[in-house]
Parts: C-alpha cells; sequence; structure tokens
C-alpha cells in the first residue's frame, strides 16, 4: 500500500519531517539588487554592433589622420604591413615583390636583388629582374632558406632588395642650394616620425620648387627606402641634412637671411598673411602628434595657421605641408 513500503528512503523518519520555520518578512527580498536596464548592443562588448563600431571607428581614425592641433599635425598609422628590414652590414632590405619593383621604379640606391632559387615566375619578378639590370643593380640567386633568415620573418615573396643608406649633405650645403629662379625654400621638420610622411613631404617639397630638407638626428624619422619610395623618386632631385639640433640650425638660417615660418593652428595669422616676397625662407612643419616643440616654435619668426573649414579639425603633417608651399611660391611668384 502507498506509504506503507519498507523500502529503504520510502519511510519519513521524524528527524526528516520538516516543521514551522520562521520567515524572513520580506528582508531577503529586499537586499536583492537588480543589475539595471539592459545596455544597448553596441556597448556590450562581445555584441557584434560592438564589434562593428570599433571597427568603424578605427577605419576612420586611420584614415583622417587627425590631432588636437589644426593644420600642422597628423596621426601616424598605428600599424602598416612591414617592407623592409634592417640588414646586418647598415643596408636595409626591401622585401615582396610590390616593394621591391616600387624601389627600383624610383631609383631607390641599391647594392643586390636577391630572387629565390626555382621561384614561381609573374609579372613583377620579371620587372624587377629587368629594372635592376636598367639600374646597374647586381642580381643574385639564393635559396629560401637563406632569404627567409634575412626577411627576420616577414614576408619577402622571393625578392629582396638591398638598399644603400641614403647620403645626408651638411646644412650649410642646402642653405647655400638655390632653385632656378629662387633663392632658398628649405623645409624643416620637428620629429616628423612617419617615413611616408616625410616621403610625401618630399615630393611636395620638390613640387613647389624647395631646395632642400632639414632633419633632427633624433625622435625623427630618417631617409628609409620607404620614405623614398613614398617620394616617388624626388628624393633624388632634393638634397636632406640631417642635424642634431633643429632649434641651432633654424638659428643658422636666420644667419644665413633666411626667414623662418613655422606651422601652429593656434597661431592667431593665417598662411596667406606673411607676404614673404623672394626671401629665402625656412618652413617648419611639427611633429604627427605634438606639433612644433616649444624651442623650435620660439626659434621662428612668424607662427601661421591654415584656415580650414570647422568641420575639420586639423590637416595631415603632409597635406598641411604641401598647402603651404603652395602658398609660399605663389608669394615669391608674384614679388618677381
Amino acid at each position: 500500500m502507498a506509504g506503507n513500503s519498507r523500502r529503504k528512503g520510502a519511510v519519513r523518519t521524524g528527524a526528516s519531517r520538516k516543521g514551522s520555520s520562521v520567515g524572513s518578512g520580506g528582508q531577503r527580498r529586499k537586499q536583492l539588487k537588480g543589475k539595471g536596464p539592459t545596455p544597448k548592443a553596441v556597448d556590450r562588448e562581445g555584441h557584434i554592433t560592438k564589434k562593428r563600431a570599433d571597427r568603424a571607428a578605427r577605419a576612420e581614425a586611420k584614415s583622417s589622420g587627425k590631432s588636437g592641433v589644426n593644420s600642422t599635425n597628423s596621426t601616424a598609422p598605428k600599424s602598416r604591413i612591414k617592407s623592409s628590414v634592417a640588414a646586418p652590414n647598415g643596408n636595409e632590405f626591401v622585401l615582396g615583390r610590390n616593394p621591391v619593383v616600387e624601389a627600383l621604379s624610383v631609383a631607390v640606391p641599391a647594392r643586390m636583388l636577391y630572387v629565390q632559387t626555382k621561384i614561381d615566375p609573374d609579372s613583377r619578378v620579371d620587372e624587377a629582374v629587368a629594372k635592376a639590370v636598367a639600374n646597374n643593380v647586381e642580381i643574385r640567386e639564393l635559396a629560401k632558406g637563406s632569404m627567409d633568415d634575412m626577411a627576420q620573418g616577414i614576408i619577402h615573396q622571393g625578392l629582396i632588395l638591398e638598399a644603400l643608406p641614403y647620403e645626408y649633405v651638411d646644412l650649410e650645403d642646402v642653405l647655400e642650394r638655390r632653385s632656378k629662379t629662387h633663392k632658398g625654400m628649405v623645409v624643416a621638420l620637428d620629429s616628423i616620425t612617419d617615413p611616408h610622411n616625410l616621403g610625401a613631404i618630399v615630393r611636395s617639397t620638390a613640387a613647389f620648387d624647395g631646395t632642400g630638407i632639414v632633419l633632427p638626428e633624433r625622435r625623427s624619422a630618417g631617409v628609409t627606402a620607404a620614405a623614398w619610395r613614398t617620394s616617388a623618386g624626388a628624393l633624388a632631385h632634393l638634397e636632406v641634412a640631417q642635424v642634431k639640433n633643429l632649434t641651432r640650425a633654424i638659428e643658422k638660417a636666420q644667419e644665413s637671411g633666411f626667414f623662418v615660418i613655422g606651422l601652429a593652428g593656434e597661431a592667431s595669422d593665417s598662411i596667406d598673411e606673411t607676404d614673404i616676397g623672394d626671401l629665402p625662407v625656412m618652413l617648419v612643419v611639427g611633429s604627427e602628434g605634438a606639433g612644433l616643440s616649444r624651442l623650435v616654435a620660439d626659434s621662428c619668426d612668424m607662427l601661421v595657421n591654415i584656415p580650414i573649414s570647422s568641420n575639420i579639425e586639423s590637416l595631415n603633417a603632409s597635406v598641411a605641408t604641401g598647402v603651404a608651399l603652395y602658398e609660399l611660391s605663389k608669394q615669391r611668384e608674384s614679388a618677381k
């Protein structure tokens, strides 16, 4: 009969019988705290909407190159596909089929083109070999293992170009150089750390009849194969001086008769108000993040800004340099 079974566990003992108990009086319920409203999808870590928003923000930041100072700064890209490494002998290895072809196309000074043994040929390999022959660059075949060691873990696609170090000139050589029609127009860079920005600035300088570039030795991008490629070969037509102290270089330029103009977003004067006439001029451009350093700004004869729309916070350093050089070249042309 139900309830009378003597199977183990079937008999309720007095010890297990539930008696009356005192309730909590709702105190436990009062102690319970809710988590609040459910966050929006865009605010939830791991949600696909949040990931999409983050990707869009990163892409916008990378493409805009904005910074807090109007017209003088740019934000260098956080990451780029690496296409070069330092060689043990002080030279530079350019890696990959496209970078090698680009380097040879703009006549980057080079010592050797290494081609992987039994490489799968394509049009870029053929073009690299042909351009190396045209540029009198020696060609050597190497086994894949040897080329992997040279590339230091970076993909080389069977082509490595050994580029030679850039030969800098003295500051005096840059200051004494004239263009065919004007006195000197030199661009000095205050801690521009992105070689691609440097290359673009060199290209703009050459395009607007500039006569040279001045770089500090420390906290600045040097002339590498990447800078040479970005300049589209303009470095073959301009001289670059590397100086220990940019402030002293500015003082020497002033002693040589140069009028020194610094780009600064906070400046009260506009670039079109300079009226330099046919004076030799040095344009000083600040770093990607912080603009002109205090000592460099204080050394300039004049600080100017580039007027831009209020919808845009700033210009990339290389773009700002191009705009400023265009305006200065117009003023020099009208003064003839």
